[in-house]
């Protein structure tokens, strides 16, 4: 279908940059900054919309989808969680989360395409590998999630991987939309994106997601007739989404990440790992990449006023969105993330623990929330798999106050333990990490049989 297929490493953009294209220029940090802190000036104002949220839309065509909207004077994010003040709480709405999230990067560019900046798609692959590489970690944002679960015992674990860079050359189709000299609607973004996962038989399901990154100057709207397009068209309503695609036998989960380096608004215009990567991390990327961990179809993790756990903090406010500075890279800009080693500044999410925004998740004592089996012989020796937060590599599990003859680590939230021998009754189950050991509940009781005569 002239499509190059998924890269086992980085796809080099070297051709992308002889290529003749309509550029936006990129914007220094210091000017960056001053546009920053023209927005967090600004006196927040909620956002008006139809329907109960005004972060999740629902289009005319029945699909919906969730934004990251522009910063303007006109347009600010309603303000969940002042400072010195609790927010109000996630609620769960029955729908999956994430269990793991293994991600690709699909750069859609044909010949004669814009060019994406110098080393724009090496810093956006290498934000994920780095992701990766600190899965199951509390050293970013990515460990705010995992505190999510859901119906079916899952949780929005710190589970990332990186499945490679997808540099898909079909030729664009006819403008869908008329925001922008080249403009994509949410439809023909799906249609491509769809064909393209089909062709290739790559996964669809709940552990993979796929992010688009177009080129500047190639914009979207979620409709053809829509005046809601990205930021750096001539009708700027949102700077990301994220949505779903219901495929058979599957689902196609996916978010919308416009080239946002340089676009007041979107970016913060710190750039701490000096790459213009950061534009777009910061304009939507990490954003978006959280709320479809703990939100993948929209019916999961959000609150009375349809906020996911990345809305909450986009405040406009550095001090709420951000939160306080690990330091300064050496070209003076702040970071308050460091991601294999790498420094990055991109905002906080929100977590149900503290109903505050979180640079990461503060360690907590482990808990139990569900147990199987719950009962097996005095004698010991039944597999019992452990489900709950907090776990560790290093855990130890307790029948009472007698050890498991072996604890085997699955995950940060599931466990499995070997029952020890002991007498007929009922014991309480702890798991103790060096965070901790959980409390005692009604779930966490295993009963030991009497034998059999």
């Amino acid at each position: 279908m002239g499509r190059a297929g998924v890269s086992d490493g980085l796809e080099a953009d070297g051709d992308a940059h002889r290529r003749a294209g309509r550029r936006r220029p990129g914007m220094g940090r210091a000017s960056a900054r001053g546009g920053l802190a023209a927005i967090t000036a600004l006196t927040l104002l909620a956002l008006t919309a139809t329907g109960a949220s005004a972060f999740l839309r629902q289009l005319p065509n029945g699909r919906t989808v969730s934004y990251q909207p522009v910063l303007t004077a006109l347009n600010q994010p309603f303000l969940a969680s002042p400072a010195g003040k609790k927010g109000s709480p996630l609620i769960y709405h029955g729908g999956p989360v994430m269990p793991s999230n293994t991600n690709y990067t699909f750069y859609w560019a044909p010949a004669g395409s814009p060019a994406y900046a110098s080393g724009y798609q090496e810093g956006i692959n290498q934000y994920f590998e780095r992701l990766a590489h600190d899965s199951g970690g509390h050293q970013n944002v990515d460990s705010v999630t995992e505190q999510y679960g859901d119906s079916a015992g899952e949780f929005a674990e710190y589970n990332s991987h990186f499945a490679g860079a997808i540099i898909d050359t079909d030729p664009y189709p006819a403008n869908g939309c008329t925001a922008a000299p080249i403009c994509l609607t949410d439809e023909q973004l799906q249609t491509e994106l769809e064909s393209y996962v089909k062709a290739h038989g790559l996964p669809t399901d709940l552990k993979h997601e796929y992010f688009i990154l177009t080129p500047p100057g190639v914009e979207s709207c979620f409709e053809a007739a829509s005046a809601s397009c990205s930021a750096g068209s001539s009708s700027p309503e949102y700077c990301a989404y994220h949505g779903y695609i219901s495929v058979a036998g599957g689902v196609i989960i996916y978010a919308n990440d416009p080239y946002t380096t340089g676009v007041e608004g979107c970016e913060a215009g710190e750039r701490p790992s000096e790459s213009p990567a950061e534009g777009t991390i910061q304009g939507g990327l990490s954003h978006e990449h959280n709320e479809s961990i703990t939100d993948p179809e929209l019916s999961a993790w959000y609150d009375a006023s349809g906020n996911e756990v990345a809305d909450k903090c986009r405040t406009g406010k550095a001090s709420t969105e951000f939160g306080t500075p690990l330091g300064t890279a050496p070209d003076g800009a702040p970071y308050n993330q460091v991601v294999d080693g790498g420094l990055y500044y991109y905002q906080q999410e929100f977590s149900n623990e503290t109903l505050t925004c979180q640079q990461r998740r503060t360690p907590a004592a482990p808990t139990i929330k569900k147990m199987s089996p719950k009962n097996g012989p005095s004698a010991g020796g039944t597999t019992v798999t452990i489900t709950g937060t907090g776990f560790e590599p290093a855990a130890t599990v307790k029948f009472g106050s007698v050890g498991a003859k072996g604890v085997t680590y699955v995950s940060a939230t599931s466990l499995t333990a070997v029952s020890p021998e002991e007498t007929p009754g009922k014991v309480a189950v702890t798991v103790t990490t060096a965070n901790g050991t959980s409390e005692v509940t009604t779930k966490a009781n295993f009963t030991f049989k009497k034998p059999k005569k």
